[in-house]
């Protein structure tokens, strides 16, 4: 008898009121099915948003396929459309082992299970090791209780196994299965930008964010010589124009950044590229160098304009330690992007009017404004439910964009408000004036195309509390 080696990885369809997507190749699937591939397994990967694939046709899709195995992301505004795939899945491939993984499935593993009977086991944290062991299982026969980090039901009983160490030679993972994908329908306005991850892990333990839970405390790198080859590859077998790095914090190795940017100075690489950082790990040296190596544009997490709000927020900066990196990257000629967090317990009318104050006095290029988002998993979420706070349960509108709990002390709807005329003193004819003298209205516009899309891109990571 032959062992079905068929494994489909989806990424669900976007609910209808969620609006645009990144249009970046989903790199965690892409990274999953390189190793499956390495391995024997023949996988088709089925990105539903950027083909415009609903469940229906996802219907069709698997159907035809009939794999194995299919597993599917878990963002969480996106989790009710997830649930959709199991189903889907379930009801055509009925032979199948149905997995998700992602951040809301690996911090909500249990509410899951219970709710969706479609789906048969989560994945948490790190996939790629621990779905290669699932698709080997029909050949090992290895029981379930025996894989790390899974969890699964057995009977009416929900069981987690223990932990999966996590990957320590990023170099030995393949390059993303983009073979499985048709590249050319993630570049944007012709633009040929792709997204690349270096490092997994942050050692930092900012009480709004997973990141550290998720993939460690540990900052673990892949090394100059991997990432350079990378680019290469990138710029040599698909055109790449530009590049979005995705590191939680690209800059936290220093010498390993110069390394990579001297690197891609020797190289001649052509690669326009921008990332996000902290405003505490890098120097002017840092910063003139990746402006060389046409680092265009940098955002950085500034969180809070005020000591107190930053120490709840357990955001280590300081103001002049961000005042210092804007001004080094703005004078590098750098697109710099801030963020900001607003209403987090604890906040008041006067920590969040000073935020907002400083923020403006940074003259940034663009400033994202994030709702405190209390996403499973998180500091802040625990906080919300220990003080019984009204919060939505409608995971689509975990997004940053919308007020998602209420704070008897700072009302949702002040805050909204405070936020709207923020907005519109910002981007005023004095912004729309500086950004032309900066070219970005007429002779940047590779630039402004580059910095915007890595900004829906960072947007859509702080929905799955990936967020700096």
């Amino acid at each position: 008898m032959t062992t079905n080696k068929k494994i489909a990885l989806v990424n669900p369809p976007l609910p209808l009121d969620i609006g645009g997507h990144p249009q970046f190749p989903p790199l965690g699937l892409a990274y999953m099915a390189a190793v499956l591939d390495q391995n024997g397994f023949e996988v088709k990967i089925i990105d539903c948003p950027v083909n415009q694939i609903d469940h229906t046709m996802l219907k069709a899709e698997l159907s035809a396929f009939q794999p194995a195995l299919i597993g599917t992301g878990s963002m969480t505004p996106t989790i009710e459309s997830a649930f959709k795939v199991a189903q889907v899945a379930k009801e055509v491939c009925p032979d199948a082992t149905i997995v998700m993984g992602g951040p809301h499935a690996t911090f909500s593993d249990k509410e899951v299970l219970t709710q969706e009977k479609s789906v048969d086991l989560i994945v948490r944290g790190e996939g790629e090791e621990t779905l290669l062991e699932l698709a080997k299982q029909p050949e090992t026969r290895r029981k379930l209780g025996d894989v790390k980090g899974i969890t699964f039901r057995n009977g009416n009983e929900i069981i987690q196994t223990a932990n999966r160490p996590f990957i320590q030679d990023l170099d030995s993972l393949p390059l993303p299965g983009y073979k499985f994908l048709n590249i050319e329908k993630y570049f944007v306005a012709k633009r040929k930008l792709l997204p690349v991850i270096t490092s997994r892990g942050c050692p930092y333990a900012c009480s709004f964010c997973v990141a550290s839970q998720m993939f460690g405390q540990k900052f673990r790198a892949r090394s100059p010589k991997n990432v350079l080859m990378e680019l290469e590859w990138l710029q040599n077998e698909f055109g790449a124009e530009g590049v979005a790095f995705q590191d939680d914090t690209f800059t936290f190795d220093r010498k390993r950044v110069m390394e990579i940017c001297n690197g891609m100075i020797e190289r001649k690489l052509k690669l326009h590229w921008g990332c996000g950082t902290r405003a505490d790990v890098v120097t002017k040296e840092v910063i003139d160098t990746m402006a060389k190596a046409h680092c265009d544009e940098t955002m950085f997490g500034v969180e809070a304009g005020c000591a107190s709000m930053r120490a709840i927020l357990k955001k280590g900066v300081t103001n002049e330690q961000i005042q210092n990196a804007i001004k080094w990257a703005k004078d590098a000629g750098m697109f710099v992007t801030v963020s900001v967090i607003l209403g987090y317990p604890g906040e008041t009318h006067e920590t969040l009017q000073e935020t907002l104050d400083f923020a403006a006095k940074l003259k940034p290029d663009d400033v994202w404004l994030c709702h405190a988002t209390p996403y499973p998993g998180t500091h802040l979420r625990e906080i919300v439910i220990q003080n019984g706070w009204p919060m939505s349960q409608d995971w689509k509108t975990y997004n940053t964009m919308n007020p998602i709990y209420e704070d008897p002390k700072l009302p949702a709807k002040e805050i909204a408000e405070m936020r709207r005329r923020f907005y519109n003193k910002f981007y005023s004819p004095a912004y729309i004036l500086r950004q032309a003298n900066k070219g970005y209205f007429k002779g940047n516009l590779y630039s402004k195309i580059m910095t915007r899309t890595a900004i829906n891109y960072n947007l859509w990571r702080a929905m799955s509390a990936f967020h700096r």
